[in-house]
């Protein structure tokens, strides 16, 4: 693994971006290799290597801005092997950043070209031309609804290899387009008018989680918030950013910027944890272009503005105060803690208090409920055999939960539990928090 064909001097190296690299080396000598992280890394759990920990990722990374290690295959695959769960920030003694410092790793990796697969050249295209843009995503989506309706990928199914059928199993039943149009640009609060909110809409969850979006902001109005929801926003840029695309996530960044600033809102509230985190560690973004330049003051600002601004909507409504509803829903809920929500935002306890006003529910604990379920964004379809075993983790503290319903506070994960549960044939249903307090309201009126 030492620096071979990798001819490179100090910082500079073919393809490489000085002001990456200086920050590598800069976040990683805020590790001390305590090791505390370890038996929190799911990777780590799984195979007991000491390379697929964070400090080991970590002692790569020091040694690759140091010249001592080439930046191989090997190491990129080490770095690729991280579910970016997090969970390791939360043990750290040393605030070690460590998902900034994974994604500015694989940012590096790709300005050197190292990620020359076919498999990731079709998601750098499916990230950069088709998940960013409202029509094509539209257009894709209404195709793979056709092919959902007259059974098309049931059979096609059958002949694709496992890896394939895996992908066409975790899509979740898509519904009709009239049932997927744009939400209107404002809500009414109802009652007396407490604040005015953005609500930050994503790019998957319209056409995969409709429902989630409707019951956020039916509690929203049902609370007093008027609600704005700006058509000019765009995709967190948060996918981008794990795969090492932060020019992408950047300028998608710098749209949601325009769009929450124009429409005057005193909170942006996110009902998906990926997205609420990477929203909120935006400023993480920010780097030397490699040309000598940095972001403007200006620039600067209006990142943290956003990032200071960006509520998850348990943890604002919580903080705000709900109207309590009246009508029982005799449930035994277990709620699983997302990671991005968990070690991401630091949201612990108010989905669960919200929970709890809800009469006759049963909150019931699983073991780590904290511990990650495996999605990680698309992880789940680009390492299957590791996001399996993570999953069998998670699945096997639920089981012995029993819980009638889980809930949890991003799509992945929602999409992983169904997916999950429907394999084993078991009768859990999986909703978003929201979705349960909108329930419980609906039933009221």
């Amino acid at each position: 693994m030492r620096a071979g064909g990798n001819s490179c001097d100090g910082f500079a190296c073919h393809g490489s971006d000085p002001a990456r690299m200086k920050k590598i080396s800069q976040l990683t000598l805020d590790c001390v290799h305590c090791g505390l992280c370890l038996p929190t890394c799911p990777t780590y759990r799984e195979t007991g290597n000491e390379i697929a920990s964070p400090r080991g990722r970590i002692y790569l990374m020091r040694g690759v801005v140091e010249n001592r290690i080439e930046f191989s295959e090997l190491v990129l695959e080490a770095m690729d092997l991280c579910l970016g769960c997090r969970a390791c920030e939360t043990a750290c003694p040393s605030g070690v950043r460590f998902e900034d410092l994974l994604e500015t790793m694989r940012a590096e990796a790709r300005g050197r070209g190292l990620h020359q697969g076919i498999a990731k050249r079709i998601e750098i295209f499916v990230l950069q031309k088709i998940v960013p843009n409202r029509r094509r995503l539209r257009f894709v989506v209404n195709v793979l609804h056709g092919l959902q309706r007259f059974r098309v990928l049931a059979a096609l199914r059958l002949l694709l290899p496992s890896r394939w059928q895996r992908r066409i199993d975790f899509l979740p039943p898509i519904a009709p387009p009239r049932l997927r149009a744009p939400l209107a640009t404002s809500f009414v609060a109802r009652g007396k008018r407490r604040a005015r909110v953005g609500y930050f809409v994503g790019c998957v969850l319209p056409e995969f989680f409709g429902s989630v979006q409707r019951a956020s902001l039916h509690v929203l109005a049902q609370n007093g918030f008027e609600v704005i929801v700006p058509d000019t926003q765009v995709c967190c840029g948060a996918l981008h950013a794990h795969s090492g695309d932060l020019e992408t996530a950047r300028e998608l960044l710098e749209q949601n910027v325009r769009a929450f600033r124009d429409a005057q809102v005193e909170y942006v509230i996110v009902d998906s944890a990926g997205c609420g985190a990477a929203l909120r560690d935006c400023e993480n973004w920010l780097c030397d272009d490699g040309e000598g330049s940095t972001a403007s003051p200006r620039q600067r600002e209006s990142w943290s503005w956003l990032a200071h601004s960006i509520r998850d909507i348990s943890e604002f409504l919580y903080a705000q105060g709900i109207e309590k509803p009246s009508r029982e829903m005799r449930l035994r809920v277990c709620y699983d803690d997302s990671c991005h929500l968990f070690h991401g935002q630091r949201v612990v306890d108010a989905p669960r208090a919200l929970l709890r006003q809800i009469p006759g529910l049963q909150l019931v604990e699983q073991e780590d409920a904290a511990a990650c379920c495996g999605a990680a964004g698309i992880y789940n379809l680009t390492h299957p055999e590791m996001a399996d075993a993570v999953w069998r983790r998670k699945l096997a503290s639920i089981e012995r939960a029993n819980p009638d319903v889980v809930v949890t506070g991003n799509p992945g994960c929602l999409l992983q539990f169904r997916a999950g549960f429907a394999q084993r044939g078991l009768s859990i249903r999986t909703l978003h928090p929201i979705e349960i307090l909108a329930e419980a309201y609906s039933r009221q009126e």
